[in-house]
């Protein structure tokens, strides 16, 4: 019936609005059953537990084995890991699965099965469930003793498909890959001739003494291309050209021409060129975002312009105000800009909207809210008011922060004077009373300020709420303090009593006082537009900081697998002695020798793994994520 019909428009309208306040696609089902089925998954309850199942899945590699969740890393000194019997995060990891296995379902269903086979990222996330499943099943028919563990691998997968804004950033990255493979093919080759040139320049003579960089460093193809390697990301310069510089100077030549040509011309070719592809691409995210909004909000008003109370005899469509505000009552949006919509159409006289009329209403959405301060109390008091202009003045707040660089500088005069002394030598008692008086200083500000601009202003500043929590911190302490320890006196120096040793507590206590100093940014305009700067640039790039957890997962599972036990505590010393002789006669190069010493009781193919394993990450770590960096942070 007609009835049916404008619920079924209402609740198309209430999704699509929706799908615009979040920039989502409208390409989805528009039944009411699968209306209902998409608000539900979209809900604030059904995203949290996804997130939350992501979360736990990727926590697992913590303690799962091997595991390193131990407070110390130095195998001499930590204590032996929890190892969880088997079974325990196999079956938290089959409830993530079972999570996943409805999350794709219900994704498939929505879409609908037309578009579910041109979603690639669909099909993919099947895969990975169907290869994770798979592995799951082998460990435990292996009683979770399996060596390999691939759906540890494919685990930052669910990270990166539930992000819309990381599969933006990861389809820009793409873009700009035959770019960089030029560049790094370049590189390569700039790498492979001076490998050349160097084991000619440096060959082997009669005269050993001469040959300490042949022995050293090129020695063989693949010690010359690894210390070229190490010396394009300057780790070992200037250790590999000593020896021949030694010899004669002349062979500087090599080493300038080889840094000059790879480190200032190449690298910074590649990131002119990754500047280039990835410059527009903020302003193509945003209008994309837009984009989908308009359709969103314009979708609406189509499915609204459909309802049987539209008058017939109207030239053009259009959408009633009651309509409108009956979507407005159902819609899941900020209050803000739900007021400020209801204000607009109050306003307005006319009981039709036009399509123009409509986006126009909505361009609130695009707005950012407008903070306002409450206002300061309206004192009788003449001394009152008097107490008022005088604390809530900048130049009180300029007082604050003179006084806040004396602390800090009294706190840098002590620990210089005190930096060379033995704990039983040292004396607390002045480092305690300068702490004490500023802090009783820092609460006599922090109340006068609330005294002259009320609890509501003093609060509703980012500044006074970071500054006033520190205080109320600093103040707990110092009680805490007087409480153990007793008052500041000479010699002031009583044994460990409680959770934390005196000196700790007055560590801690300077700590937070280095950190408070930090509110004197908002009055240095400079400082403080370079740290807003910052803060939206962390908000902007979070779908990059993402990709950048999932390439760092990625890698580290990978080193997992490769070195795991290869550094262990060690115990016969005959034994290393001889397996040290082995390693360092493989591992020639001086260079090499640091990085494969830790993994002494690993056979000699570690070293070779290590060198692949790490030339891969500095290669796209360093040289292409760095690079990614720079490119969106210039644009």
């Amino acid at each position: 019936g007609a009835g049916a019909d404008n619920d079924l428009y209402i609740n198309q309208a209430i999704v699509f609005i929706e799908d615009a306040i979040q920039y989502r696609s409208i390409n989805h089902r528009v039944d009411s059953k699968s209306l209902w089925l998409y608000r539900w998954y979209y809900s604030r309850t059904c995203q949290w537990i996804l997130s939350l199942t992501i979360t736990v899945i990727l926590a697992l590699a913590f303690i799962e084995e091997p595991s390193s969740l131990t407070v110390t890393s130095d195998v001499r000194y930590r204590l032996p890991s929890w190892n969880p019997p088997c079974g325990f995060t196999e079956s938290m990891e089959l409830l993530c699965f079972l999570v996943f296995v409805v999350d794709v379902s219900v994704k498939s269903y929505l879409i609908g099965w037309k578009e579910f086979w041109k979603n690639k990222w669909l099909m993919a996330y099947i895969l990975t469930l169907i290869v994770s499943l798979a592995d799951w099943i082998v460990s435990l028919s292996f009683f979770c003793k399996e060596s390999v563990r691939i759906r540890r691998i494919l685990r930052p997968f669910f990270l990166l498909q539930n992000s819309s804004m990381m599969k933006k950033t990861l389809k820009s990255i793409n873009s700009t890959l035959p770019e960089m493979m030029s560049v790094l093919l370049l590189l390569a080759v700039h790498l492979s001739l001076f490998t050349m040139f160097a084991m000619l320049l440096f060959a082997r003579t009669k005269d050993n003494q001469q040959d300490k960089e042949w022995v050293v460093y090129f020695r063989n193809l693949p010690d010359s291309l690894t210390s070229l390697l190490v010396l394009l990301t300057t780790a070992n310069n200037p250790d590999v050209m000593i020896p021949a510089y030694s010899k004669n100077r002349a062979y500087s030549i090599f080493f300038i021409l080889f840094t000059v040509l790879g480190n200032l011309f190449l690298m910074n070719l590649l990131t002119a060129i990754i500047y280039n592809q990835f410059r527009g691409y903020l302003l193509k995210s945003v209008q994309s975002s837009l984009l989908r909004r308009r359709l969103g909000i314009r979708a609406a008003f189509e499915v609204l312009s459909s309802l049987k109370e539209t008058p017939a005899s109207a030239q053009q469509s259009c959408v009633s105000v009651g309509a409108l505000l009956q979507v407005l009552q159902k819609a899941e949006m900020d209050s803000r800009c739900k007021q400020a919509i209801m204000r607009s159409l109050k306003m307005c006289s006319c009981d039709q909207l036009s399509a123009a009329q409509f986006q126009k209403l909505f361009e609130e959405l695009d707005k950012d809210a407008i903070k306002q301060h409450p206002p300061s109390p309206e004192y009788q008091s003449h001394f009152m008011q008097k107490m008022q202009f005088a604390f809530g003045h900048p130049y009180f707040g300029y007082l604050g922060n003179v006084i806040a660089l004396a602390n800090i500088i009294s706190i840098c005069v002590v620990l210089v004077m005190d930096a060379d002394k033995q704990p039983s030598e040292r004396d607390d008692f002045f480092l305690g009373a300068i702490n004490c008086f500023f802090i009783l200083y820092y609460l006599l500000e922090m109340l006068l300020k609330i005294l002259a601009m009320g609890l509501k202003r003093y609060l509703s500043y980012p500044s006074n709420r970071f500054d006033g929590l520190l205080t109320v911190i600093l103040l707990i302490l110092e009680i805490a303090t007087f409480a153990v320890y007793g008052f500041p006196h000479p010699g002031w120096r009583p044994e460990f009593m409680g959770l934390l040793s005196l000196w700790d507590m007055v560590r801690l206590v300077n700590m937070l006082i280095v950190f408070r100093f930090l509110r004197i940014i908002p009055n240095m305009k400079f400082m403080a537009l370079v740290v807003t700067t910052l803060l939206d640039l962390v908000k902007n790039l979070r779908a990059f900081a993402g990709i950048l957890v999932v390439v760092f997962y990625a890698f580290a599972i990978t080193g997992i697998m490769l070195f795991k036990g290869a550094v262990v505590p060690l115990g016969n010393t005959s034994n290393i002695i001889f397996q040290l002789k082995n390693v360092i006669s493989w591992c020639s190069a001086q260079a090499e020798i640091i990085y494969c010493l830790l993994y002494v009781l690993s056979d000699h193919m570690i070293c070779r793994w290590a060198k692949i394993y790490f030339v891969a990450w500095w290669l796209i770590s360093s040289v292409i994520w760095v690079n990614l960096f720079v490119a969106l942070l210039l644009e």
